[in-house]
């Protein structure tokens, strides 16, 4: 049974900012230990997505982003649009903000699964108690691919160079401002469970993850690629033979490859063709091997009761995806068995 969520219930009490503001501190906890260090809870939508709260203009609004290691812009829906997706989710008045400076300036960002196009804006952004004055974003007019989305809007957090040509970045702008000393981020998302996932921004919080830290170089300081060695099942190399790229992206839900590879792994875990997914008999998961990827030469195993979703007791889909690509994406299946830390001032994950 879909419930609403607390938040939900006390928006539409009106009750939500006075709620705000009493949580703000419990909320968006800067840790006493170390003031650089800003942890930020994400709500997990399902094993589908991982979204957290922000705030934009003066007075402060409140929207629900996917924060994205696969992109670098921000955007929410405008009041102006006038797609479906946008009646569904918060929109954005710019009349109401004080800090509003508009453009003309078009805005277009295409992902894997849609797409939105908007027009350039600047105000005041908040994630808890870091503020980026006259910060950069979109607002949608149009958008596709979003309609039942957990999430009004995206926060990305890859490079400068993916971002609309002319804009900065969040993440840069908050290093620019001083609001973070070191240019470093990290993601801790459970399994399963709705609440205890944390973002944090400016450092890390060591007591989210067990043993030491493995740095991997980044391939190409774009985007967070990284190289990968191979993939394996069973000691037999089923994908990335003569190694690949895999780019790290919390805004993906599943793990993404070439079509070729990724029908191979299908086969091998006898998943079957289900409109444009793939599904096993539900009782194979405790029989089947993990899939190992194995990364500046350490070995990261993902075991088949991460990589195959139990949608309903008969019911399982396997979480790999074909796509006309030669690189594989990391996403969420993947993260949710690894904490992940992100080093722009060394170039390395």
């Amino acid at each position: 049974t879909k419930t609403k969520t607390m938040r939900e219930i006390l928006r539409e009490k009106n009750l939500l900012n006075n709620f705000l503001e009493e949580q703000a501190n419990r909320m968006s906890d800067d840790s006493a230990s170390d003031p650089k260090l800003s942890t930020h809870p994400l709500r997990n939508a399902l094993d589908m997505a991982y979204v957290g709260n922000i705030t934009i203009g003066t007075p402060p609004k409140e929207f629900r982003v996917v924060f994205d290691t696969g992109s670098s812009d921000l955007w929410v829906p405008s009041i102006k649009c006038i797609s479906p997706a946008c009646y569904t989710h918060i929109t954005f008045d710019h009349h109401k903000s004080s800090t509003f400076r508009l453009t003309r300036r078009p805005f277009h960002i295409l992902y894997g699964s849609g797409m939105m196009n908007g027009v350039l804006a600047y105000d005041t952004v908040r994630i808890g108690k870091l503020v980026s004055t006259d910060q950069p974003f979109g607002l949608s007019l149009q958008q596709f691919g979003f309609d039942n989305a957990p999430f009004d809007g995206v926060l990305g957090l890859s490079y400068p160079s993916l971002a609309v040509p002319g804009t900065i970045p969040i993440f840069d702008k908050l290093k620019q401002q001083g609001a973070i000393s070191e240019p470093i981020f990290a993601f801790y998302l459970s399994t399963h469970k709705e609440n205890g996932s944390v973002l944090m921004l400016g450092g890390v919080d060591h007591s989210y993850h067990k043993g030491k830290l493995n740095w991997i170089p980044v391939s190409r300081t774009k985007s967070w690629l990284i190289t990968m060695d191979r993939i394996s099942m069973n000691g037999r190399v089923i994908g990335c033979e003569h190694g690949c790229e895999a780019l790290v992206d919390t805004g993906t839900s599943l793990i993404h490859g070439p079509a070729g590879p990724v029908t191979n792994i299908q086969k091998f875990i006898h998943a079957m063709p289900y409109g444009s997914e793939y599904m096993v008999s539900c009782p194979v998961i405790s029989i089947l091997p993990p899939v190992i990827f194995t990364i500046n030469g350490i070995d990261y195993s993902v075991p088949a009761e991460a990589y195959i979703q139990k949608i309903s007791n008969s019911l399982c889909l396997s979480t790999f995806h074909g796509d006309d690509t030669d690189k594989w994406i990391l996403g969420d299946v993947f993260l949710r068995l690894y904490f992940s830390v992100y080093d722009r001032g060394n170039n390395r994950i």
